[in-house]
């Protein structure tokens, strides 16, 4: 029998609520660091009754980080009097550490279970492309939402690029601040991951979609290669043709999770079999919705609960999915299957079995 490794991509639902509204005001209510820690907390309840149904699978832990970075770079705006700004690629190596320090107390629920394993964060760095078209044409939502006349408000006074993200509840349209998500192509830990998940312990790994980084190119200088990085640090030695150094410097951007999530998935499924090893892979997505959906929001709306792999290819050529939202959950569910995964959940985490069971949720494979 071939092992399991399921991996769980959790939405900022599972670490910061969403939704509530301040009755006074209208406007969106940032849930503070203690109810951020207590809905962390559920969550690793839920997870620790998935992973005691089958102990004996591999699991994986991935997260998203869009509210958390925008708030890190709102308190860093309102202390710009007295402190410097920070660039989004430390931001999202800020929220890596502090949201897989919050996750990791699942291995306290494990524990309760008397379950001995590990859960452990582990700091990743993404490759992409410095020419990807995200750069020219941003559409990662990060930070909160805001009523459509605060967000313009806000594009005006802090230079930020707001656009549409979904109505609420009453009709109003909700605007988030965008940034640039480009395509991840590579992994820089993954041999870490791999290691770890194959020694029986649960890594965190890509959160926030990882920390986004590029390749450098050199420059040729009186013989030596010259890499420039960040900060007006180089990296130089004599000159080797042919032998390019894989040098990686930090770019300003926020890679979907549900993306790198994908891509890691598809690197652990050829690490394993290169080592001639079977291994079934499953990427469970959770988001704040019941799936996905057909003509979202709209009155026609209609729950996709299984798909076939060509059917949900379909469906997305045809511009079916928003972009900002559950566009990104099925295309990464499409390189995913793609790559050789065996199998796609997009669910709430509180409907996770009633999906299993095709009452809820959506099931691709």
């Amino acid at each position: 029998m071939p092992k399991k490794l399921k991996i769980f991509a959790l939405g900022g639902n599972e670490v910061s609520p969403s939704g509530k509204v301040d009755p006074l005001t209208g406007k969106q209510i940032i849930p503070d660091l203690p109810e951020q820690w207590r809905r962390t907390a559920d969550t690793c309840k839920l997870l620790a009754e998935i992973i005691k149904e089958d102990q004996d699978d591999y699991f994986i832990l991935t997260h998203g980080n869009g509210p958390q970075v925008g708030n890190i770079i709102l308190r860093a705006e309102y202390s710009r009097p007295i402190l410097h700004l920070l660039p989004l690629d430390v931001c999202d190596a800020d929220t890596q550490g502090a949201m897989g320090y919050m996750l990791a107390q699942l291995t306290n629920n494990l524990a309760i279970l008397n379950i001995n394993r590990v859960v452990a964060e582990t700091v990743t760095r993404v490759v992409v492309d410095q020419n990807d078209p995200d750069f020219a044409n941003p559409s990662k939502f990060i930070g909160p939402a805001h009523l459509k006349e605060d967000a313009l408000k806000i594009q005006s006074e802090e230079d930020h690029l707001m656009k549409f993200y979904k109505m609420n509840d009453q009709g109003e349209e909700l605007w988030r601040w965008v940034v640039p998500s480009p395509n991840p192509i590579d992994i820089l830990e993954i041999d870490v991951i791999y290691n770890n998940m194959k020694a029986g312990i649960i890594p965190i790994a890509v959160g926030g979609g990882g920390i986004p980084v590029k390749k450098v190119n050199y420059e040729i200088s009186e013989g030596n290669e010259i890499y420039k990085c960040n900060y007006g640090i180089t990296y130089s030695r004599k000159f080797v043709p042919g032998n390019k150094l894989n040098i990686y410097t930090g770019i300003e951007a926020v890679v979907d999770k549900d993306l790198a999530t994908s891509l890691m998935g598809t690197m652990l499924l050829n690490k394993s079999k290169n080592n001639g090893e079977d291994l079934d892979v499953e990427l469970i997505i959770f988001t704040d919705v019941d799936g996905a959906k057909l003509n979202y929001q709209k009155p026609d709306q209609k729950d996709l609960r299984h798909l076939t792999l060509n059917q949900v290819v379909e469906l997305y050529e045809k511009n079916n999915f928003p972009a900002g939202s559950m566009g990104p959950k099925i295309k990464a569910a499409i390189n995913f299957l793609r790559g050789g995964g065996k199998k796609v959940l997009i669910t709430k985490s509180s409907l996770y079995q009633e999906t299993l069971q095709g009452n809820a949720g959506t099931v691709i494979e």
